[in-house]
């Protein structure tokens, strides 16, 4: 844990803090759980030091929805599976000096990349007509309006879309591997992944 050198940092820089910019972190969800975001916020109480740090700028957690500024650190969490989902990580990546990939859905495609060896159709038909749990669509009709983004041919992970700088793995990341990743970053110390801030399952 980084604890008393972040105190230090944060208690020697407060003359400072009228003058000096805090670091910008964004962070979203693309195809995935939203359980990346839970993992941060179970950070407990170091998200009042994580707030006197950084500075969020569009995210679920401060709910502002564009850009509004250079970011220094982007948290994306989900893989790609539909056009919506490649414009936002492009837009990511153009924002973003330092993109992280966090949690397997962004590393790997995870669990929404089981349906990689179904052709798109054949899921559209199982979801929307043929599927056992569907009774209310009769008509056969399938979504088609254009708000609503293509589904990819498969779920990509990030890396295939962008450059992806560092890369958080777990299904979630541990809270303790997300708060050492951003201090490291925002100090710009070594980032290190010790076996016990991993987690697979």
């Amino acid at each position: 844990m980084i604890r008393n050198p972040l105190e230090a940092i944060l208690n020697s820089n407060k003359r400072e803090e009228k003058t000096m910019s805090k670091p910008v972190v964004a962070t979203t969800s693309l195809a995935g759980c939203f359980g990346c975001h839970m993992s941060l916020l179970d950070i407990d109480e170091r998200i009042l030091t994580l707030i006197e740090l950084v500075e969020f700028n569009k995210s679920p957690v401060d709910d502002i929805k564009t850009f509004t500024k250079a970011v220094d650190i982007g948290l994306i969490e989900g893989g790609v599976c539909n056009s919506e989902n490649v414009e936002v990580l492009k837009s990511f990546r153009k924002h973003c000096k330092i993109l992280v990939s966090v949690g397997e859905c962004a590393i790997m495609g995870g669990l929404p990349a089981l349906r990689n060896g179904i052709p798109v159709e054949e899921c559209l038909h199982e979801a929307y007509i043929g599927g056992p749990t569907v009774q209310l669509n009769k008509d056969g009709i399938m979504p088609n309006d254009d708000e609503l983004p293509m589904l990819l041919d498969k779920v990509y992970p990030c890396h295939e879309i962008v450059k992806i700088d560092y890369f958080l793995p777990g299904c979630p990341p541990r809270a303790d591997l997300i708060w050492d990743a951003l201090v490291a970053l925002v100090t710009g110390d070594p980032m290190k992944l010790p076996y016990e801030v991993v987690k697979f399952d």
